[in-house]
């Protein structure tokens, strides 16, 4: 089969479009046809040598968002056939030690995960635990279905199971435009929050407005805190969800009214933070709370409320399989709104 993968870290110029070795199913294990992959930042940083998963080797092949149709079933694999039309949930918890990938899922440790470190998407056929693929309904394009793993599951992971959001609560979901907001802005407004967005452009803003939020700003032309407090009355919110770090992180809090929190998902900003004021953080009780990995059992449920709501997949681009490293210049320069996918 034909794979994009790289031997060596570095530029866009280390990817290599080649032949590789069709993947073979372990008993509990099913092989998907790759319809459509969605790229992610670990991808980029990962091909840099920015940052590194453990379990991490070469050559590897990207890809953890997968969509496509089973072509190859284990032996003992029941309720699954040839032909069907799959999600991927990447996560390597709670996978069967029979499996070809069992034995990868320490939460807090060597987690494995498709395409991060095991191989994944970015190749026509991709090896996944039967456990693990959940069914596309009819009707739902599989480009659609592409767009959900790791942003929706990483959007509802921490929105309510760390966050604990609940209805008619306030949130500030910052870079609206990414992946994981717009599935966050979604997650939110179904579970009947007002959202306030924000986002690097106009244009960006006015996209989270039409996915949902009540509001948004341009954050490098105002100020969050400012903004957040006047919205709400002086109040602020009762969450900020973030994976933009260091440069809203200080003021991100200082929007948070009592007993507020910011839950952290991410650092693409960088890795450094300033509180600003611990005498807010402790007299107003807010609460700084760093996202874990999501658990195999909330793949299922999450799933079911994209499916069942109507939740718009915002894909910005589609690439060939082949023009992956144009793919991914696209996402290095934040030129996109939602989801690039590559199809082989």
């Amino acid at each position: 089969m034909k794979a994009m993968r790289y031997h060596e870290q570095g530029g866009s110029d280390v990817l290599c479009y080649e032949e590789v070795p069709d993947p073979e199913p372990g008993p509990v294990d099913v092989v998907v046809d790759v319809v459509a992959a969605a790229l992610n930042r670990l991808d980029l940083v990962q091909r840099n040598g920015w940052f590194t998963m453990a379990g991490f080797s070469m050559p590897h092949i990207a890809g953890m968002d997968i969509a496509g149709v089973v072509s190859a079933v284990g032996s003992e694999v029941d309720g699954i056939a040839v032909g069907d039309r799959v999600v991927v949930d990447p996560s390597l918890a709670g996978v069967d030690e029979r499996s070809k990938l069992g034995g990868k899922g320490d939460l807090y440790g060597e987690l494995g995960i498709i395409g991060a470190n095991v191989n994944g998407g970015y190749a026509e056929r991709c090896l996944v635990p039967a456990s693990h693929v959940y069914p596309v309904p009819h009707g739902m394009p599989l480009e659609t279905a592409a767009a959900f793993p790791t942003c929706y599951l990483t959007a509802s992971h921490g929105l309510f199971s760390v966050g604990g959001l609940v209805g008619e609560e306030t949130v500030m979901i910052h870079a609206a435009g990414s992946g994981v907001s717009v599935a966050a802005i979604q997650f939110a407004v179904n579970a009947g929050a007002t959202v306030l967005a924000t986002a690097g452009t106009d244009e960006k803003c006015q996209r989270a407005l039409a996915l949902g939020a009540s509001y948004a700003l341009n954050n490098r032309t105002g100020n969050v805190t400012t903004w957040a407090r006047e919205l709400t009355g002086g109040a602020g919110v009762d969450m900020v969800f973030d994976h933009v770090g260091t440069a809203l992180f200080g003021p991100s809090l200082l929007a948070l009214g009592i007993g507020g929190r910011l839950v952290s998902c991410g650092n693409s900003s960088g890795d450094e933070a300033v509180i600003g004021s611990l005498g807010h953080l402790y007299h107003s009780g807010i609460k700084i709370l760093g996202s874990d990995p999501y658990r195999p059992e909330e793949f299922g449920p999450a799933w079911a409320t994209f499916c069942n709501n109507n939740f718009t997949a915002a894909i910005d681009s589609v690439f060939d399989l082949a023009d992956a490293a144009e793919a991914q210049a696209k996402m290095q320069a934040s030129d996109f709104f939602g989801k690039i996918l590559l199809k082989p």
